[in-house]
């Protein structure tokens, strides 16, 4: 029986486990082209999921030997440059002349890119790069220590993409070198390649809020999806169930004044919203570097504020709301049940704001995802509050 065929649009769309499932049954030189047509990232992504003996033969089939770029990849943790490098094409001391590097690059340039040549001396730490254009204009007997450029920007393989993103954003440069601590050249990153994984990680952002792993594509088949997506359901119902609490506690204050309960879900929503901009911002602050270390604390006081403001300013139309209804069905505590639906809104929305600048710094700190399920946890911490503060005052008012 023929394996089926499998092209880079099928892999392009589907998670990593799926497309190594597809391409398990292939050859080895089959898999090695696909998995380089797909970019170092990818490739090193779904090598992940063959055994070891696999990977190094594939990695074989791809001319990369032993020691090859995808199988060091691996090493380092997802997410990080290292897993994008790529194996650096030209590379010469600085000795070296004009002349020898032409006649090098010559049979080779017709298949191979080359954007620059990185030089390098003892223990093949980067001295100096070379852009193309200037060994195309240089005279032949000079060496490339005369036309290099000096300590060139490198970036770390050990670092995230998202911390290496806010390295180049001003530096768009189509190729950037990675060297260790000690500066010895490891591999090349393509500037393509770079964004190209920095907008999959903001992509994957909105899913990860709730709860959707970022290995998920339209393509995924429904059990995986399922398996993805009903932890954080499970975890949800099991939070919800917290919320369902706090109300059962008041039954009795309901009964009472069952106006109440129309309103639960406008607190509910409204303070829910409040947190998710809070949210929002604080994410897109961590993601671009703009939340500096010892900030964090003016940033909920700031969402604090915020938080008053909006629900105070919402809690005077919902006050207005209360009233007119409570008014229109008799009830003699209509200004008081105004009043503590403006307390509450406030109040609840203070909460929402601090639980959505705080939830993310909360998340990083421990070393997790900032955006993992984060949605969850606030929703849930704002129902609890505003609901709680809602009918906790109620209460007080119906004893008073």
């Amino acid at each position: 029986m023929q394996p089926e065929t499998v092209t880079i649009d099928d892999l392009r769309v589907l998670d990593t486990d799926d497309a190594a499932h597809r391409l398990a049954p292939l050859p080895d030189t089959s898999v090695a082209d696909l998995l380089h047509a797909l970019g170092p990232g990818r490739a090193v992504a779904i090598l992940d999921r063959f055994g070891a003996d696999r990977r190094r033969r594939i990695a074989f089939a791809a001319g990369q030997g032993e020691d090859g770029q995808w199988l060091a990849g691996q090493a380092w943790p997802d997410g990080s440059v290292g897993r994008l490098m790529e194996a650096p094409p030209a590379v010469f001391t600085a000795e070296t002349t004009v002349a020898a590097v032409i006649e090098w690059l010559r049979p080779r340039i017709a298949h191979t890119l080359v954007t620059y040549i990185f030089v390098v001396g003892a223990e093949r730490r980067l001295d100096g790069l070379v852009a193309f254009r200037e060994l195309a204009f240089a005279r032949p007997e000079q060496s490339l220590a005369e036309i290099m450029v000096t300590r060139p920007f490198a970036l770390r393989p050990d670092m995230k993409v998202i911390d290496a993103m806010r390295e180049v954003v001003r530096r768009h440069y189509p190729v950037y070198p990675v060297c260790d601590a000690e500066g010895r050249l490891l591999g090349v990153v393509r500037g393509a390649v770079l964004f190209e994984e920095q907008a999959f990680e903001i992509s994957a952002q909105a899913g990860s809020m709730v709860g959707v792993e970022k290995e998920e594509r339209l393509a995924t088949p429904w059990p995986r999806s399922l398996r993805f997506r009903n932890p954080w359901l499970q975890v949800n119902l099991l939070t919800t169930f917290i919320t369902a609490s706090v109300v059962g506690s008041f039954q009795d204050t309901i009964n009472q004044i069952v106006l109440l309960a129309v309103f639960l879900p406008v607190l509910s929503d409204q303070c829910n919203n409040t947190g998710s901009q809070a949210l929002a911002v604080t994410l897109r602050g961590l993601t671009f570097g703009e939340l500096l270390p010892g900030r964090g604390r003016a940033l909920l006081a700031k969402e604090a504020w915020l938080g008053f403001l909006n629900g105070a300013l919402t809690g005077v139309v919902a006050a207005l709301a209360m009233f007119g209804l409570a008014w229109y069905q008799g009830n003699p505590q209509a200004p008081r049940l105004a009043a503590i639906t403006f307390a509450a809104l406030a109040g609840s929305c203070v909460l929402a704001g601090i639980v959505g600048a705080g939830v993310p710094q909360i998340l990083k700190r421990c070393g997790a995802d900032p955006a993992t399920a984060s949605s969850i946890f606030l929703t849930k911490a704002t129902d609890v509050a505003s609901l709680g503060l809602f009918l906790g005052l109620a209460t007080w008012l119906l004893a008073h």
